[in-house]
């Protein structure tokens, strides 16, 4: 499946676009056409897949929707978001979207009617709602919001008519917008027989339609056998990577990936990443700026689908403040890119050109605290990685069963004759010499 091989690009789009933080309904600016002045760039850096945070009616942040049917009114008509998907197809790029199902905002048709109509409206059955208590909005009856936040009404997915609704929601996505996935958000919330069932009519209208849930912790595995997800995001190897270059513990990030790939979830895909929309910028939480490189490096050396949260390849910084993350999700107007993303470039490049980078069999060869030396290997072609997070050289001993190799960055012949010299802060990708 195409996913298995792509690097993903996640975009918040309200945020990127610069839309006001509340809808008033009106469409009174084409923001999401912005897309088109970025498709050239994305294209360039070599991104094969663009995961959009909410693009559909909201009230104010986009996980609170009003209309699953119609585009964010701040973004633009629902015809530009199809020239957005048809430009970024021209490109060979796919387009994800975040399918929001556990829970809607208060201005949801429905919901609305119900306010309106109170136990004779039609759609009571699409929520939890008691007319014998109150809520927090003095609605004369009490319903329950997602996790205390009672901006956010919960669905109730056991309801048939719900169900066939937002059903039509995803074929209308994929008949009218052509969209290629959906991550699922808060998907430990919803019920594993309603993903299984989304999935199932999404695979029908296009047949290698990704599924991916949002997990935040561990032990998930039924998120691909009852669920049936291609893919979840890795929450723990995102803290092993930072935590594991701040603490010069190289140790926590080779331990959670193990117990990932040979324990919790053989053979099966896992979003990896290093910062998203919801968790610091990695060029905040990293002590050191110069690991930068490093650790993208790594993100896309390593098992999984790598996933480039929007202007972190250039070093966007955005720590989360009292009551707000604003500044982890800023506007742009124009692609920034520079050194840190000429490097990314190169390392995405490396990715998609050598499948064992993406496919390839793991195997460690060294581990101490401040380097990690592994081996992919796919189909006969072998690539060795070798990372130094020490601010000194360090030379390394192992059986690279081959004399000499090309580091795919630089195209320098490295042999591996006494030892392999390390430069302080440097991660190498050596392809190994074919056996004849």
């Amino acid at each position: 499946m195409w996913f298995q091989n792509a690097v993903f690009y996640q975009i918040s789009t309200l945020d990127f676009c610069g839309c006001p933080k509340e809808n008033d309904g009106t469409v009174t600016d084409h923001r999401i056409n912005r897309i088109k002045e970025f498709a050239d760039y994305y294209k360039d850096l070599g991104i094969s897949a663009i995961y959009f945070n909410p693009v559909f009616s909201s009230d104010s942040h986009g996980y609170d929707t009003r209309d699953y049917r119609r585009l964010d009114e701040r973004l633009g008509s629902n015809q530009d978001f199809k020239e957005i998907v048809k430009e970024l197809h021209k490109r060979h790029i796919r387009v994800v979207l975040d399918g929001v199902f556990n829970h809607v905002g208060r201005g949801f048709f429905a919901f609305e009617d119900v306010i309106l109509h109170r136990e004779n409206s039609r759609y009571v059955g699409w929520f939890k709602i008691d007319f014998n208590g109150n809520s927090n909005y003095n609605d004369g009856f009490w319903y329950e919001g997602w996790e205390g936040h009672y901006e956010l009404v919960k669905l109730n997915l056991d309801n048939p008519e719900l169900q066939n609704y937002l059903k039509e929601s995803i074929g209308y996505w994929i008949d009218y917008f052509d969209i290629d996935g959906l991550r699922l958000d808060v998907s430990y919330l919803l019920p594993r027989w309603f993903m299984s069932m989304i999935g199932d009519y999404a695979r029908s209208k296009k047949k290698d339609f990704f599924m991916m849930g949002e997990v935040l912790g561990d032990n998930a595995g039924y998120m691909f056998s009852e669920a049936c997800l291609n893919a979840i995001t890795d929450y723990p190897g995102y803290k092993g990577l930072w935590s594991s270059f701040n603490s010069y513990n190289l140790f926590e990030i080779a331990h959670t990936l193990k117990r990932n790939m040979f324990d919790m979830y053989r053979d099966q895909l896992l979003l990896t990443f290093v910062d998203n929309h919801d968790v610091e910028r990695i060029a905040s939480k990293l002590e050191d700026s110069a690991k930068l490189p490093l650790i993208f490096g790594l993100l896309l050396s390593l098992p999984g689908i790598p996933c480039i949260y929007y202007g972190s390849e250039w070093g966007q910084t955005g720590k989360k403040e009292i009551g707000s993350d604003a500044s982890l999700r800023p506007e742009y107007t124009k692609p920034m890119p520079n050194q840190l993303t000429d490097m990314i470039k190169g390392y995405i490049s490396a990715r998609r050109k050598h499948k064992a980078l993406s496919k390839g069999k793991f195997r460690e060869l060294v581990l101490t605290n401040r380097q990690w030396v592994f081996e992919r290997e796919y189909e006969g072609e072998r690539i060795i990685v070798a990372l130094n997070i020490d601010n000194n050289p360090c030379t390394v001993h192992f059986d690279a069963r081959s004399g000499t190799a090309e580091e795919l960055i630089s195209h320098q012949i490295h042999d591996f004759g006494g030892g392999s010299e390390l430069a302080p802060l440097s991660l190498y990708l050596w392809k190994t010499e074919k056996k004849k």
